[in-house]
């Protein structure tokens, strides 16, 4: 009997004691409603403000690029820590305030059991599709990490980055080709500030010159923009509140916001599969999901790697 109820536990991915892995049912016993209270949470966040689908998709891949996906780019600095999210490459980072939320309403219900971590891949998950995009399982059983150093973020992809280093890097976190087109696909949502890429728009090289990737009347109005200043917003295309085909458009269009976005359409081999995501949502779609289930799996915390932070903001 005792074995029976066992194998009913493993099946429904019941954390045991000597059970540490990722599952789609990791909370099936332990906080049924977790799913819910997230998707809940998402849904009225962007009831009221549409935007936030890009910034809690970034979150879940900026802390998933760094150290894993531990939800350390939720710590706050403290007076003898600089932490991730004062890196110059996540000042523009949105959404905070969602997951602080889900927390608290999860730790009403289910006191010290569901991670940071998973909050963060669940609302970006969620986030994406009820902007249009797909929705996928994330499976769940991640730990929160305890460290969060503004040095680590060097492992972000810079805006800058041509193709050939972007495949190299997104190659050393275990990604094809087709994951880095896929996962690039995500600047479909959300905006970038100057800083990132006024570069391209009049100091491109010795000569001054705007970037010859850039569409010529594009870059006068990114210009027109950039003139209030680095901080400054543009979304990476037309529609970014939606999850949809417009970033692949724009790089066919030569439209594509940062370099490291209109590289993938200056390099053959991303080119090529920019050009069949544009023809094919479907195909865009499925293999978005897959890469964001691979990269939601990052060197993830279990067992006692890591905690459940009570709050998001701190470690316990």
């Amino acid at each position: 009997m005792e074995l029976l109820l066992l194998i009913k536990l493993i099946l429904l991915g019941v954390q045991l004691t000597n059970v540490d892995a990722l599952t789609p049912n990791y909370y099936a016993m332990s906080c049924p409603f977790a799913e819910f209270i997230v998707r809940n949470t998402v849904s009225q966040a962007l009831r009221d403000d549409p935007s936030l689908a890009g910034g809690l998709l970034r979150l879940h891949f900026h802390d998933c690029f760094v150290q894993g996906c531990d939800a350390s780019v939720l710590i706050d600095s403290t007076g003898d820590n600089m932490a991730e999210k004062n890196s110059t490459a996540n000042l523009s980072l949105r959404g905070y305030e969602v997951i602080d939320q889900a927390k608290q309403f999860l730790e009403s219900q289910c006191p010290g059991v569901v991670s940071c971590a998973d909050i963060v891949a669940m609302a970006a998950r969620d986030a994406v599709y009820m902007a249009g995009g797909p929705y996928y399982d994330v499976a769940k059983g991640r730990k929160d990490g305890r460290r969060s150093k503004i040095q680590d973020t060097i492992n972000l992809p810079p805006p800058s980055l041509n193709s050939t280093a972007l495949i190299q890097m997104f190659g050393q976190h275990g990604f094809s080709v087709q994951d880095l087109v896929a996962l690039a696909g995500a600047h479909t949502l959300g905006v970038a500030r100057c800083a990132n890429f006024k570069q391209r728009l009049s100091n491109f090289d010795a000569n001054n010159d705007v970037d010859p990737t850039l569409d010529s009347n594009y870059a006068r109005r990114l210009s027109r923009t950039c003139s209030a200043g680095d901080d400054a917003q543009v979304g990476f295309d037309f529609t970014s509140n939606r999850f949809d085909l417009n970033y692949f458009y724009a790089l066919q269009g030569r439209m594509g916001l940062l370099a490291s976005d209109q590289t993938l359409y200056s390099d053959p081999q991303t080119q090529m599969i920019v050009n069949g995501y544009a023809m094919n949502q479907a195909r865009f779609f499925n293999d978005f999901q897959q890469a964001m289930v691979k990269m939601g799996s990052l060197d993830v915390k279990e067992g006692n790697e890591g905690e459940i932070r009570l709050n998001c903001r701190r470690v316990n």
